[in-house]
Order: C-alpha cells, then structure tokens, then sequence
C-alpha cells in the first residue's frame, strides 16, 4: 500500500488539491472498505484495487468533490449520503443547524418545516439533536427526496420526519409550523460561471441559481413563510456573504422582525434569524 498511497498522494498534490495526504487516506479506506481511523499501514492493494483507486483518484484531479466521489459527507456530527441530485453539505451551514436546535430547546417547539431540502443535512441535523421535534422537508426534485429518506433512515429520525414534493414558486401549504428554516439557492446567475468546478459542475443547478441578483427564492419565501409561521414563530435563513440585510428587510417588509445575524466560522453573517 506504501506505492499507492505516495503515488495518489502525489497525483493529488500536482493538481493542486490542498490536502492530498488526508484524500488519498479517504480514498483508499473506501476502496478496502474500511474506515479511515482504522487503515491499516502495510495493506498491499490487489491489482483490482489499484485500478479502482486510480479510476476514482482520476475523477478527484478532474476536480469532482470527495464527497461525491465517496458518495458521503460528514455535517454537524453526523454523515450524510450525497450524490449530484443534492448540493453539498458545507459547514457554513452549520450556524443555522445549532441556532434552530438553541430555538426550538429554548421555545419548546414541536415541529419543524424546511423549504429545500436537498440531502436533508439541515432538518436532520435539528430532528437527530431534537428527540421531541417531528418535521416536514419539501423539494421539488424526486432524486433529493429520495436521498433525504435514506438519509433519515441512516439517522434513525425517518419516523419523525416526512418529505414531500413541493415546488413553493407555485404550490401552497395550508398548515402552520412554529419553525421553518431554508438555505434556498442565492447565486446570482451571471456568477455560477466563475464559481469554482467543484461547484459549478457537481452541484445541481437549481440549488446554485439564484435568479438575475440572487435574491428570487427569497422574494418567494418572503411572500409565503409570514401566512404559515405561527405568533411568536421563528425563521432561519443561509444566505451568501453580504446578503444578509437584503434578505432580512425582505421578510421584515411582510411583518416579521429581525432577531439576530448570526455569523459563520468565517465571520460571514450567514445565518438570518427572524420572529413573528
């Protein structure tokens, strides 16, 4: 194993990948099967398996995402499937999973909804870390509702949780929640070209495309969340950096008031918390 472990360290760091030692790790417990932790040293790969490993360390210099190419992602503290139906989890995200688990601890709430769902790493995230809360995650793609599900089954949450196709630019709700959360699509589209490969070519477009100046779901969702939240309800909304205050004052402009912008680990305020 010491050839093929230099030699896709190697491969990794000539295109540019800024932690090959740790892929090439990844990507070897994957082709034995085994986790990484527990890799040992002075494994010979067959033959077999060192074509499986250069075919997958191939599409990595090709700049396909680890997880994708894994077929999973670790978020928050658990690990999610994912595949090119779902966008990536990033920890960006995860100011939003621990602001919704303090509200919903804090407000005794009993459930949750979120508008696009993808993976689902967001709503179960919250239901995985709140055994009372029960949940409801709309997409309007089959292919993510159907690795959602499997993933609330991994989680161990798929009895409180249902997953529904719903396209919220033309279908309604008619039920009301005390917390709803999204991390709707915000890139503007003229940028989704200059974004980095992994993103741009791996992720699905209707999760990256925000309209003409990123701002178009929010509009949407400022137009609907106000008529389902409950009194006293709470929504939690990612957005890009700099975003904030628009989307904000968006769905200040439709009577809900600003709590709290919370930042990211990189100090972007990411997450946009508001009451009604």
């Amino acid at each position: 194993m010491t050839d093929a472990f230099h030699n896709t360290i190697n491969k990794l760091a000539d295109s540019g990948i800024d932690s090959p030692r740790l892929e090439a790790r990844m990507l070897i417990a994957h082709i034995l099967g085994v986790d990484i932790n527990n890799l040992p040293t002075d494994i010979t790969l067959s033959a077999k398996q060192q074509s499986e490993l250069m075919l997958l360390v191939e599409r990595r210099i090709a700049h396909e995402p680890l997880d994708k190419i894994l077929g999973y992602k670790e978020f928050y503290k658990y690990t999610f499937k994912v595949s090119k139906d779902v966008l990536s989890p990033r920890p960006d995200s995860e100011i939003l999973v621990e602001e919704a688990i303090r509200i919903a601890k804090m407000t005794s709430a009993d459930s949750i909804l979120e508008f696009g769902i993808g993976s689902g790493c967001l709503i179960l995230s919250i239901l995985a870390d709140c055994q009372n809360l029960r949940g409801l995650g709309l997409d309007k793609s089959p292919a993510a509702l159907k690795i959602a599900n499997e993933n609330a089954t991994m989680l161990g949450v798929s009895n409180r949780v249902e997953f529904r196709e719903f396209d919220y630019f033309k279908d309604r709700l008619t039920s009301s929640f005390p917390l709803i959360i999204s991390n709707p699509p915000y890139i503007p589209t003229a940028e989704i070209s200059q974004l980095d490969t992994e993103v741009k070519a791996h992720d699905p477009l209707m999760a990256l495309d925000g309209g003409n100046d990123g701002y178009d779901h929010y509009r949407q969702l400022a137009q609907i969340i106000p008529n389902i939240l409950l009194p006293q309800g709470f929504v939690l909304l990612e957005g890009g950096a700099g975003q904030a205050d628009t989307i904000a004052s968006l769905f200040v402009n439709q009577g809900l008031h600003l709590i709290k912008k919370a930042r990211d680990l990189s100090g972007v305020e990411r997450c946009i918390i508001l009451q009604k």
